[in-house]
C-alpha cells in the first residue's frame, strides 16, 4: 500500500505525485517475523534436539553424579535449631537446567540473524518500511516462544522431583520463565547482530553465555560461594531471574538472597534494557551488510 506526496520539479517547475510506501504496521511486522522463527526452527529437527537434549543430559550426569555429596538447607535457620529437611542436587538443580534449556534454545535461534544476513533476507527487511523494533521484537519473541516451549516440556516433570509448590507458584515461575527467555534472545540478538559468522557467534556464547549461567546460581547457591565470586555472582544480572524461578518453583520465598519484589524488578529490568539495546544496534547496520 501507497501514499501520495506533493513535490515540485525544480526544472519544469510543476508539482507531481510521488508514491511513497506506507509504513507496515508494528503488530504486523512482528507477527511475520515471529512466525517465520517459529517454522524455521521446527523444521530444523537437528536445532529441536540439541537445544533439548543437552542440558537434560546436562542434569542427568551432574544430578546424579553429584546427589549423594550435595545437601543444601533452604533458608537460615535460627541459632540452635538443626535442619529437618535438606534438598539433593538432582531437586536443587533442577531449575538451574531449565534456565539451560532458555538459554540454549533462546542463544541458538538468534544464527538465524547471521543466515539471515548471508542469504540477503535481512537487507531485505531493513530496506523495507518496517520499523526496528518490529525487527527486534520478532526475532526476540520468535525465540523466546520456542524456549518457553522446550521450558515448559521439561517443566512438566517437575512434580515427580520435587513437591508440588502449588498453581499460583508455578504460574508465577511460567511468568519469570517468559522474562528470562525474551531476556536471553534479546542478549542473543545482541551478541549475532555484529557477527559475521556462526564460529564468531559460538565462540563469544562460549566465553560469555556459559560463565553467566554457570555463576547465576544454577549450580551452585549464592551463600555457599566464596567471597570473590559472590561479587561476581551479584553483578550477573542473570542471577536475580534463576535466583526467583528456584524459590518459586519450590515454593520458598523466604530465603533468596533478596526480596521477590526486588528480584522481579530486576528481573523486568534487564529485559526491558536488552531489548532497548538491540534495537540501538539494529539502527547501525554490521559490516558486510552496507
Amino acid at each position: 500500500m501507497t501514499t501520495v506526496n506533493s513535490t515540485t520539479d525544480p526544472v519544469a517547475g510543476s508539482t507531481c505525485a510521488v508514491a511513497q510506501p506506507r509504513q507496515a504496521s508494528l503488530l504486523c511486522a512482528t507477527t511475520s517475523l515471529w512466525r517465520r522463527e517459529i517454522v524455521r526452527f521446527f523444521r530444523q529437527k537437528n536445532r529441536v534436539v540439541g537445544s533439548f537434549a543437552t542440558p537434560l543430559v546436562f542434569w542427568l550426569l551432574l544430578g546424579f553424579g553429584l546427589d549423594r555429596s550435595f545437601q543444601h538447607t533452604p533458608g537460615i535457620l535460627p541459632a540452635g535449631e538443626e535442619a529437618v529437611s535438606s534438598q539433593g542436587y538432582l531437586t536443587y538443580f533442577y531449575p538451574g537446567t531449565i534456565t539451560l534449556v532458555l538459554l540454549f534454545t533462546s542463544i541458538f535461534s538468534n544464527i538465524t540473524v547471521i543466515e539471515d544476513r548471508k542469504e540477503g533476507f535481512m537487507q531485505g527487511v531493513l530496506v523495507a518500511p518496517v520499523s526496528r523494533l518490529a525487527i527486534v521484537l520478532g526475532k526476540v519473541f520468535g525465540g523466546a516462544t520456542i524456549a518457553m516451549i522446550q521450558g515448559l516440556i521439561f517443566m512438566i516433570a517437575w512434580p515427580l522431583i520435587a513437591p508440588w509448590p502449588g498453581l499460583g507458584m508455578m504460574l508465577g515461575a511460567v511468568v519469570v520463565m517468559f522474562i528470562l527467555a525474551v531476556a536471553l534472545s534479546a542478549l542473543g540478538f545482541c551478541f549475532a547482530w555484529p557477527c559475521s559468522t556462526t564460529s564468531s557467534f559460538h565462540a563469544i556464547m562460549n566465553l560469555i553465555l556459559m560463565p553467566m549461567w554457570f555463576l547465576s546460581g544454577a549450580m551452585f547457591p549464592i551463600t555457599q560461594a566464596p567471597l570473590g565470586m559472590k561479587i561476581i555472582m551479584f553483578a550477573n544480572p542473570m542471577t536475580y531471574g534463576q535466583e526467583l524461578l528456584s524459590g518459586l518453583m519450590k515454593g520458598d520465598l523466604q530465603s533468596t538472597v533478596l526480596p521477590v519484589a526486588a528480584l522481579f524488578g530486576i528481573s523486568l529490568g534487564m529485559m526491558a534494557l536488552l531489548i532497548f539495546a538491540a534495537c540501538r544496534m539494529v539502527g547501525r547496520l554490521p559490516r558486510g551488510s552496507r
